[in-house]
């Protein structure tokens, strides 16, 4: 049976299993975080009401001068979306029949859109010999005749890392050959703005970076992503979106969001407290760990365990994981699961030892 290639929505997977829904639900197969949207959203959201009353400006604006203003470049540069998930339909549509390397496990979006446009995909495939490493001197032998590669830093669903040298030296290698450069940065937001490629851009043209607001902000309802690239990239791939794509409220709430030092530090230390100490468990029971750096990580049990039963057990508790039978190399024997509250997770480490001491 195919299962839902995304997290959260637990009622599809309910319903696609033929389980019983539990009344209390715990879901981590999400990873937006447990603290919800900050708090001026609630306070003003009377004032927010009012924006329904007339069209939304047509680039996104307050947001997209904001999104400017907070990574220094030019509004010209940048492009806003319903969410990122848009942007990469406009890529897909970019390099419609044209050859795309896919660094496998990967966001499942990124071949669903290229599929649809009838793209060539060339695949890179990670694997858990080497810790999920992406290794550059491969990628870059995979890049010839091909019109872009796809990036996750960090990576989902690893939670991996690539640091500013390494990518460096991808980009390099993307320029030699004339192929554009995706970097989607969706969860670099948690392991910080050092990371983030977008100053690094003057350098090489050819890259695109797609950023989202959900995971960092807890505003996954209101759909608001953006890309940064050249002017003549931006414009070629809003090409053909829909007027008004983003609506007032979510512009007006984006734009205040970039705003919020203190809390973004906030939920950054406590993601990174809870990883660690889930991380610290999982391996105290003898599993099989990825090296995150943000607000997930990616589990595998021991050997001899039964990741399929694991996984169903798990549901019919109430507790929902992130199965990766829609991650290719992962194929359902590891788990991925976001960071919440400490006594969730305090209930989730229980739950665990007491399957793995059971079977």
């Amino acid at each position: 049976m195919k299962l839902p290639d995304h997290g959260a929505n637990p009622h599809l997977l309910y319903q696609q299993l033929n389980i019983d829904y539990p009344e209390r639900i715990l879901d981590f197969s999400e990873n937006v975080h447990p603290f919800g949207p900050p708090e001026f959203i609630r306070n003003s959201w009377h004032s927010l009401l009012e924006l329904i009353e007339r069209y939304p400006d047509p680039e996104g604006e307050p947001f997209r001068s904001a999104a400017a203003r907070f990574h220094d470049v030019p509004m010209e540069r940048v492009v806003t979306a319903n969410g990122a998930a848009e942007i990469f339909t406009w890529l897909a549509r970019r390099y419609q029949k044209k050859k795309v390397v896919l660094i496998e496990p990967a966001f499942s979006e990124y071949r669903k859109t290229l599929e649809a446009e009838e793209a060539q995909i060339v695949t890179v495939q990670l694997t858990e010999k080497n810790g999920w490493q992406l290794d550059s001197e491969l990628l870059s032998s995979s890049l010839k005749g091909c019109a872009a590669v796809y990036i996750c830093n960090p990576h989902n669903p690893t939670g991996l890392l690539i640091e500013q040298p390494q990518m460096e030296f991808i980009a390099e290698a993307c320029k030699k050959e004339g192929c554009e450069l995706v970097i989607d940065e969706a969860f670099i937001d948690f392991a910080g703005e050092a990371f983030s490629f977008i100053p690094r851009q003057s350098s090489y043209p050819q890259t695109i970076i797609v950023r989202s607001m959900t995971k960092m902000y807890a505003i996954a309802g209101l759909r608001l992503g953006y890309a940064i690239g050249t002017l003549e990239i931006m414009q070629a791939l809003k090409q053909g979106a829909a007027h008004w794509n983003v609506n007032a409220i979510s512009a007006q709430i984006g734009a205040e969001c970039f705003k919020e030092q203190i809390y973004r530090e906030r939920v950054i230390a406590s993601a990174n407290e809870e990883r660690e100490r889930m991380a610290a468990f999982l391996k105290g029971v003898q599993c099989k760990v990825s090296a995150s750096a943000v607000n997930f990580l990616s589990f595998k049990l021991p050997e001899e365990k039964d990741s399929c039963r694991f996984f169903i057990d798990f549901l019919e508790q109430g507790f929902v994981l992130r199965h990766t039978k829609s991650f290719r190399g992962m194929d359902g024997e590891w788990f991925r699961i976001g960071m919440k509250t400490p006594a969730q997770m305090d209930q989730l480490q229980e739950a665990i030892g007491r399957w793995l001491m059971d079977n």
